[in-house]
Order: C-alpha cells, then sequence, then structure tokens
C-alpha cells in the first residue's frame, strides 16, 4: 500500500498501530515538504475533523515528515489562519555602516596627533573639532560611543595606518618564595647558581651547577651538558644526596633553569623550602656567587670546553674537587657586629677560618644534623685520610691531565 491509498482516519489509524504496511517516501526539500502537508491536511478536511481525529492526523504528519509536535503545530497554526504552508525565507541585510573608511582614517590621525590617548579623551576632540571649531568631517565619528572607537582601532584601516606595539607583559611566577633564607644558625640552606663555561664559534660549553651551604659553606659543584630539564634534574638530585645533612631550604636567584615545575616538583617531592631572589637585593644569592669566582673559576678557568666533555668534568668534580674544598680548603665566616652607629657589619676574623668540614663539627649538637646512617667518625676517615697538601697536589695533578686530554682530542 502506498500513501495514497490512506484515504480515511481508520487506515491512518491502523498505519499508526502498525497493522498496516505502507509505503512512503516525502522529498527531503522543505519546500516539498510543506507543499505535501498543505495537500494532507485539505485531503483529510484537518479542520473539520474532531479532537480525536486531529490528533491522529498529527501523528500521522509527524510520522511521515518527521518534524517535531511543535513545529507541525507552528505549520498546521499557519494553514489555519492564511489557508496556505509556505516557507517564509527572510535574507539578513546585516549591520548597517555607520563609520566609513575615512572616519576610521580621522581617528587615526587623531591617535598620532595626540600620541594614542585614552577613548574618552578622542572622543572629547572629536566633538570638539565639530561643534567648536566647525569641521564637518567629524560629524559622524564626534557621535561614536567611546567602547566602539576601541573596536575602530582594531579595524584592518586603522592598522595599516598606526602600528601600536606593546611590550610583553609581565606575568608574576607562582613558583617559590621571594625572600631571603633565614639558617638561624643551622645547616641545610644551601645557595645555588649556575656558571657557563664559553661559547667558541657558536657553540656552548659545559655548565656548571654550584650549590653552597649557608652556614657551614659546605659546597658542591657538578657540570652538566645543557640546562634543560633532561639533564639538571638527575643532577639537582644527586647533588642533594652529596651534602651530608638534612637539606631544608633552597635558593636560587630567578633563572628559568631553577624557576620551573619540574625543580619544584623535586623540591616539594623532597619536602624542601623553595626560595628565589627578590628585586634590588643582589646579596640574596651572593655567596653562591662569590663561590662561583674563587672556586669554580679559579680551579676550571675560563676556556672554552664543549659540551660532550661534561661527564669527564663531573667525573672530575665528584672524585677531586669537591672533597678538597669541602675537607681541606679553609673558608672565612663572618661574625656579626654592632659598631657604634647601631648598624650591623660583617667580620671576618682570622681565628673563625676554617674547612666546610670543621665548620659543621662545630655546631651545637651537629649530630643531630646529619643524614641517617651517616657520622662524623665515617666523615673523619674521608677528611684525615690524606693531608691538605697531597689532596691538593691530588687536584692539580687530575685538573691538568683532564685538560691535557680535553685539549689533545679537540686538536685530534
Amino acid at each position: 500500500m502506498k500513501l495514497e491509498e490512506l484515504k480515511t482516519i481508520e487506515q491512518i489509524s491502523q498505519f499508526l498501530d502498525g497493522t498496516q504496511s505502507v509505503i512512503f517516501n516525502v522529498d527531503s526539500r522543505k519546500i516539498e515538504r510543506y507543499k505535501w502537508l498543505q495537500h494532507e491536511l485539505i485531503r483529510f478536511g484537518y479542520l473539520t475533523q474532531s479532537k480525536e481525529n486531529k490528533g491522529i492526523l498529527t501523528r500521522y504528519l509527524m510520522k511521515i515528515s518527521r518534524y517535531s509536535r511543535q513545529q507541525l503545530s507552528r505549520l498546521i497554526k499557519q494553514y489555519r489562519v492564511t489557508g496556505y504552508i509556505k516557507d517564509h525565507h527572510v535574507v539578513s541585510k546585516g549591520f548597517k555602516t555607520t563609520y566609513f573608511p575615512e572616519d576610521i582614517r580621522l581617528v587615526a590621525k587623531m591617535d598620532e596627533l595626540y600620541d594614542t590617548p585614552c577613548g574618552h579623551t578622542i572622543k572629547k576632540l572629536c566633538e570638539r573639532a565639530y561643534h567648536v571649531f566647525d569641521e564637518p568631517e567629524y560629524e559622524r565619528i564626534s557621535r561614536i560611543s567611546i567602547s566602539h572607537l576601541y573596536n575602530l582601532r582594531k579595524t584592518i584601516t586603522y592598522t595599516r595606518i598606526r602600528n601600536n606595539y606593546e611590550k610583553t607583559k609581565f606575568k608574576k611566577s607562582t613558583i617559590g618564595e621571594r625572600r631571603k633564607p633565614d639558617p638561624q644558625g643551622q645547616p641545610g640552606y644551601i645557595r645555588i647558581d649556575t656558571v657557563h663555561q664559553g661559547d667558541q664559534d657558536k657553540k656552548k660549553g659545559v655548565y656548571h651547577i654550584n650549590a653552597v651551604d649557608e652556614e657551614t659553606q659546605f659546597e658542591v659543584v657538578c657540570t652538566v651538558e645543557k640546562i634543560s630539564e633532561r639533564y639538571l634534574i638527575p643532577i639537582l638530585e644527586l647533588m642533594l644526596q652529596f651534602f651530608p645533612f638534612k637539606i631544608i631550604s633552597f635558593h636560587s636567584d630567578n633563572g628559568s633553569e631553577y624557576i620551573n615545575r619540574h625543580v619544584a616538583k623535586l623540591l616539594d617531592k623532597l619536602l624542601i623550602e623553595f626560595t628565589k631572589s627578590r628585586p634590588r637585593h643582589s646579596n640574596d644569592n651572593a655567596l653562591a656567587e662569590s663561590k662561583n669566582c674563587s672556586v669554580v673559576r679559579k680551579i676550571l678557568g675560563y676556556q672554552h670546553i664543549p659540551q660532550k666533555y661534561a661527564q669527564e668534568v663531573n667525573k672530575f668534580n665528584q672524585d677531586y674537587l669537591n672533597p678538597h674544598i669541602n675537607y681541606h680548603r679553609p673558608c672565612f665566616f663572618p661574625e656579626i657586629v654592632v659598631n657604634d652607629k647601631g648598624k650591623q657589619v660583617k667580620k671576618y676574623p682570622y681565628k673563625s677560618m676554617m674547612t666546610p668540614y670543621d665548620k659543621l663539627k662545630s655546631l651545637e649538637n651537629a649530630e643531630n644534623y646529619l643524614k641517617e646512617g651517616l657520622s662524623f667518625e665515617i666523615m673523619d676517615k674521608i677528611a684525615f685520610a690524606i693531608t691538605d697538601k697531597q689532596s691538593a697536589e691530588r687536584l692539580q695533578k687530575a685538573r691538568q691531565s683532564l685538560f691535557n686530554n680535553i685539549n689533545e682530542r679537540e686538536r685530534a
């Protein structure tokens, strides 16, 4: 059976109940579908039917046309009022142009003369140009709203005349706390800095990572090929393990090699406080920077070392440099005194000069600061295994061998 063979309400009801097989095919185009709906409403006399029959017809039309009940109700209402079902296709003409390119050029010229003031100022100047000085070209632009004035500044016409460049806006980093660490006489507050071993022929050299404890001046120097997280994070883990005492605070300058989420995640995992230098306080990381000169540059110099030798230099640091500077190289330690003017002044008396290891041992309750499983008896075996002179000779010999090896391989 086809749709044309449905002639009574009873047949339509049977079709909706599924007891009558019907072949139906309605055109997918809106105009043709509207014509079919209008034809069916006329054929079954929809307006003269009872409420019950109208409901059956509505279900029938919904099933065939695939329209929702709401859409079909609107179309039936249109048929009831006008007698037709038509597609009212409305073409929008869009917004009417109010301000033309010549008006935008006036705004650009005014901005150029007054160095791009706020929108309120430009609007007032345009109003004065038209009302006070009788310049007719400003008539339209004098009525512009201040908010739309900023829209005109973004148009292609305006940007072709004037290009405004804004500096990169400062974004405050939430990583690390800006303050100077206060160790209160206990070790574990380290300062860290990076030393670059020079460039040559547009090729980068190795990077030295220098970490110094503020209270004891216990120092660890490591060397890496690059300062990306791939190389830096493993070295930081190694450095933190090398210190014989528990690390409480980690302080750096504002370099991106340390102020990033990878370093912050590592320190957070180890429950280490993360602080960074304050602006206009150059002394916040002065200890690490002074050690860069007196230790790193003095021992390793300024000569370019290619990045491929980073592992060899780092092995030299671990085997010779770090033991020497911590167990066999005396350092000055400051004493704070108050002068006649009430100002605190640091003094460096000779009697306070000692090695970082001796300084650690001299602290009150020093045993309590050591890591678990470590004692001064174990560390004494390292400190007194050789004399200071023998340690310096080993260091000089190893350094000479390292640089000779690097230079020979570079020449080859």
